[in-house]
């Protein structure tokens, strides 16, 4: 089973429900994330409760797709990953990278106040003068 990429806004923050296996070669979330960011989205939470298996290249596309909106002054959250998910991300180290979370509501509060204070950030960096 490929991996089916869903997504919906709630309260300026991009929801992306994702089912099946996250894996070699589907590369729809990596994407997916950066059609987002292109348009402008800044608010992420990866809904992983229905991805039931994640491989090598898998973890690659969530660091990788974890690393653009950073790199674009966003945030990105996992939410409610599976149990071979959270052993996996526990085994690699991965949980202290990334925030996961087991609320939706909260992940929501999370990714939608740190990237409205990162865009907030970066205006007043960048209206300053020398």
């Amino acid at each position: 089973m490929s991996l089916a990429v869903m997504s919906r806004m709630v309260s300026g923050v991009m929801i992306v429900d994702m089912a099946g296996r996250l894996g070699l070669p589907d590369v729809t979330l990596r994407l997916r994330i950066n059609d987002w960011l292109e348009e402008g989205h800044r608010a992420f939470v990866l809904n992983l409760a229905n991805v039931s298996y994640v491989d090598s290249f898998g973890l690659s596309q969530l660091i990788s797709v974890w690393t653009s909106v950073r790199n674009r002054g966003g945030r990105l959250l996992l939410l409610k990953p599976s149990a071979h998910v959270q052993t996996l991300l526990q085994i690699t180290k991965l949980d202290t990278v990334f925030d996961v979370l087991t609320e939706e509501a909260h992940a929501v509060r999370n990714a939608g106040t740190s990237a409205l204070e990162a865009g907030l950030h970066a205006i007043s960096s960048s209206s300053s003068l020398p």
